[in-house]
C-alpha cells in the first residue's frame, strides 16, 4: 500500500513517528521516554486532550464542499447561489462525484487520524502524575466519547467501517486483508464506548473542571445524546433490514448490512432518548423577556438558540469555526447570507429553497400550508404547490402590511404568501420586497452626498427588492454574487447589527449546538411513532411547537392521533423547519429514512427575478431564471458516500458502497 506520513499536531509529533506500516491507521511510538514525559505533565495532557477537537466536522459551514457542512447543500431545504464558479457544493448537489474525484474530501482519513489520537490518550492517560484520579478518569472518558463520535461520523457517511476496537491498528496490518466490519459490530462498539464514558462523565463540567474555561467538553448528557442519535440511525430504514444492500459481504464472508427488520432497535433508541430527558438537566430556550404574546415570545425563544451562548438547550457543541476567511468565524456565514449593499460583504451564496419557504406553518391555524407538489419527470414542481385550504394560506396577490423587527419601515406592499406565517419564518427569512431588519437610523452607513456628507442610511436602501430591474441596493450587479432565489437568510443576524467593517463580522461568535434538547425530543417522538405510541409522540412534538409560538399539533390537526401517516408527515415537516440551517441534519434524516431520492431532486426554482417588469411580476416561480443549468439530483447510490480511489488502492479488498 501507499505509505502515508502524517502528523497529529506540532506538539504530538515529538511522540508520534511516521506510520509504522503503510496505513495511517498505525501509530508508531518513536520515543517511549518522550511519550511518558508528555503524559506525565498536566499542561501537556490538556493540550493533547484539546487536540482531539481539531478534527471536528465543519457542519455549520454549508459552503464547505470538502466536509459534511457541504452535504446540507444537497437537500431540498437550501439553494447554493454562487454564480461565478462551480464548486464542490455544486458537484455534491448534482451527484457529480466518483471514487476518483472525491480524493480531496479526506473524511475517511481525517476521522481515522482523530480515532488514533483518542486511542493514544486512552492508552497513556495513566502516565499523568500531576492530575488526580478524577481528572485522569474524566480525560479517558472524554477520549472514549470523542472516539465514539468520530466512528459515528464515519458510519453516517459511509455506513459500516473498519473498527479497531479498544486498541490502535496493529503494526503489521496488511492492506489486502482489511475490510469493513459489520453494521452490528460498528453499532455495538460505538455504544459500548459511550456506555463506558457515561459511567464516568459528570452531569455538570463543574464537578470536575473549571466550567468557564472548558465549555464544549463532554458531559454525561453529551454521551447520552450521541448514544440516542447512534441508536436512532441503527433503527432507521437505511440500516434496519434494507434490501438494497442485500448480498454485500466483506472479505471475511460476513454480511455487512443486516437484512432482517428489528423493531427492538426502535425501543432501544427510544430508551436512549429518554435517558437524556430524565436527566432533567436541559430545557428548551425561552424568550429573553417573556411578554405573554405567543408570536413575540416564540420569535425571541427561537432566535436565542444561537443568540444565547451555551444556553440550557445546548447539550454539546462548539464555537462556530469559519477561520479560513478573513471575515472571521460566524461572520463569514452571515456575509454569505446578507444582501449585497446591506453589508461590507453580501454574497447571497446560501439561500433557502421553496420547499423550506413553503414548509413554515401558518401562525393562526398552526397548519402547514403546502402539503405537496405536482410531480414532473420524477421531481417536485415547486410552481405547483398543493395548498391545504384549512391553513388560511393565501398563495397569490399583494397586501399592505408592516414587518416585525422593522417597525421603522412603516406599511409597504408584500406578497400574500409571506403574511401570517409562524415566528420561525420571520426569524429565519427576509422575503423579496421586505426590509433587512436593521434600523437605518441606528446603522452607521456610508457618506451620503445628498445630505452634506452625513453618514446615514436611507430607508429605501434597506429594502430587499431582489428583482433585477429594481436597481435595488440588495444585490451586486456585476453578476458575481446575486440573490437568484428571492429570499435571504437572516437567522444568525441580530436586529440592527451594523455590518460595515470587518470587525462587525469578527465580533459575531455563536455556539454551534451539535446536540440540543429539541433533537432529543424529536428522537423520542420518532421512536414513539414507529412503535405506535402516538399520543406520547404528539406530547413531545408539541413542546417544540409551543416554544416556537405555535399551537399544539392535535389542535391544528384534530384527530391526528388516529392518523399515523399524517402524524409522521407532520413530524418530518416540523423537524425540517426546526433545524433549518443547522448543519446537515436534514440531509442525514432523509438518507436514513431513504426519502432523499423522492425529496431532493429538483430544478433550480426561484422567483422570476430576471425577466420581471415590476415587483408584482417578480413573484412568479420560475425554473429558468437560475444561471446554472445543473439541478439537484439524487439516486440510490447516493445514500452512502463512496470510498475514494486512493483508499481502494491501499486496501484492495475493501468493499465499495452500492452503485460505485
Amino acid at each position: 500500500m501507499k505509505k502515508i506520513i502524517y502528523t497529529l499536531s506540532a506538539f504530538v509529533v515529538l511522540a508520534l513517528g511516521a506510520v509504522s506500516c503503510d496505513s495511517y491507521f498505525d501509530v508508531e511510538l518513536q520515543d517511549q521516554s518522550t511519550l511518558e514525559e508528555m503524559f506525565s505533565k498536566s499542561a501537556s495532557v490538556r493540550k493533547l486532550a484539546a487536540h482531539m477537537y481539531a478534527y471536528l466536522p465543519k457542519e455549520e459551514n454549508p459552503m464547505d464542499g470538502t466536509s459534511e457542512g457541504g452535504f446540507s447543500g444537497r437537500t431540498d431545504a437550501r439553494q447554493i447561489n454562487a454564480s461565478s464558479y462551480v464548486n464542490n457544493c455544486f458537484d455534491l448537489r448534482v451527484g457529480n462525484y466518483s471514487p476518483a474525484s472525491i480524493t480531496g474530501y479526506n473524511l475517511w482519513e481525517n476521522y481515522y487520524k482523530a480515532i488514533a489520537h483518542c486511542t493514544l490518550i486512552i492508552e497513556n492517560i495513566h502516565l499523568d502524575v500531576e492530575d488526580n484520579d478524577m481528572v485522569r478518569s474524566y480525560v479517558e472518558a472524554e477520549a472514549r466519547f470523542m472516539r465514539a463520535y468520530y466512528y459515528f461520523l464515519l458510519f453516517r457517511t459511509y455506513g459500516p467501517v473498519i473498527i479497531w476496537g479498544d486498541k490502535p491498528a496493529p503494526s503489521d496490518v496488511k492492506g489486502e486483508t482489511l475490510d469493513r466490519n459489520t453494521l452490528e459490530d460498528n453499532i455495538n462498539f460505538i455504544v459500548s464506548e459511550l456506555d463506558k464514558a457515561i459511567a464516568v462523565l459528570p452531569v455538570k463540567l463543574s464537578e470536575v473542571l473549571a466550567e468557564d474555561s472548558n465549555m464544549g467538553r463532554p458531559t454525561k448528557g453529551a454521551a447520552l445524546a450521541l448514544k440516542s442519535r447512534v441508536l436512532l440511525y441503527a433503527a432507521s430504514p437505511l440500516f434496519n433490514g434494507n434490501k438494497l444492500y442485500a448480498g454485500m459481504t466483506n472479505y471475511y464472508g460476513e454480511e455487512i448490512f443486516p437484512q432482517n427488520y428489528d423493531e427492538q432497535k426502535w425501543r432501544d433508541a427510544k430508551d436512549a432518548a429518554w435517558e437524556v430527558i430524565k436527566l432533567q438537566e436541559y430545557e428548551l430556550v425561552k424568550a429573553t423577556n417573556p411578554t405573554g404574546d405567543k408570536f413575540k415570545d416564540g420569535f425571541s425563544a427561537y432566535q436565542n438558540i444561537f443568540f444565547e451562548q451555551w444556553n440550557k438547550e445546548t447539550i454539546w457543541g462548539w464555537w462556530m469555526n469559519f477561520t479560513t476567511d478573513w471575515l472571521g468565524r460566524t461572520g463569514t456565514f452571515v456575509a454569505a447570507c446578507a444582501p449585497r449593499g446591506m453589508s461590507l460583504e453580501g454574497w447571497q451564496a446560501v439561500t433557502p429553497s421553496f420547499k423550506l419557504v413553503d414548509a413554515y406553518a401558518m401562525f393562526e391555524t398552526g397548519r402547514y400550508p403546502v402539503t405537496g407538489y405536482d410531480r414532473v419527470s420524477g421531481m417536485d414542481d415547486y410552481s405547483a404547490p398543493v395548498i391545504d385550504p384549512d391553513s388560511k394560506y393565501v398563495a397569490d396577490g399583494f397586501s399592505m402590511s408592516t414587518q416585525y423587527e422593522a417597525e421603522w419601515a412603516g406599511e409597504f406592499e408584500v406578497h400574500n404568501s409571506t403574511l401570517g406565517r409562524e415566528p420561525r419564518y420571520y426569524a429565519c427569512l427576509v422575503p423579496n420586497g421586505y426590509y433587512w431588519p436593521c434600523d437605518p437610523v441606528k446603522k452607521v452607513g456610508l457618506e451620503n452626498p445628498k445630505n452634506n456628507g452625513k453618514k446615514e442610511w436611507r430607508v429605501q436602501d434597506m429594502k430587499c427588492d431582489f428583482w433585477r430591474g429594481s436597481g435595488s441596493h440588495c444585490e451586486r450587479h456585476d453578476g458575481t454574487w446575486n440573490n437568484f432565489f428571492g429570499f435571504s437568510w437572516r437567522r444568525l443576524y441580530p436586529k440592527d447589527k451594523p455590518l460595515d467593517v470587518s470587525a462587525d463580522y469578527t465580533s459575531l461568535h455563536y455556539v454551534f449546538p451539535a446536540f440540543r434538547l429539541a433533537e432529543i425530543y424529536f428522537n423520542y417522538a420518532e421512536c414513539c411513532i414507529e412503535l405506535g405510541e402516538y399520543s406520547e409522540a404528539i406530547k413531545y412534538i408539541n413542546m417544540i411547537r409551543v416554544r416556537s409560538g405555535l399551537n399544539e399539533l392535535d389542535k391544528a390537526y384534530p384527530g391526528i392521533e388516529s392518523d399515523p401517516e399524517l402524524l409522521k408527515w407532520c413530524f418530518r415537516h416540523e423537524k425540517m423547519i426546526e433545524f433549518a440551517i443547522e448543519g446537515p441534519m436534514h440531509f442525514y434524516d432523509n438518507t436514513r429514512w431513504m426519502t432523499a431520492e423522492q425529496n431532493f431532486p429538483a430544478l433550480n426554482w426561484t422567483l422570476n427575478l430576471n425577466d420581471a417588469v415590476d415587483y408584482h411580476d417578480s413573484w412568479v416561480r420560475s425554473s429558468e431564471d437560475f444561471p446554472l443549468e445543473k439541478y439537484a439530483k439524487f439516486t440510490k447510490r447516493d445514500y452512502l458516500f463512496p470510498f475514494d480511489s486512493d483508499q481502494l488502492a491501499e486496501m484492495t479488498n475493501l468493499t465499495q458502497n452500492y452503485g460505485f
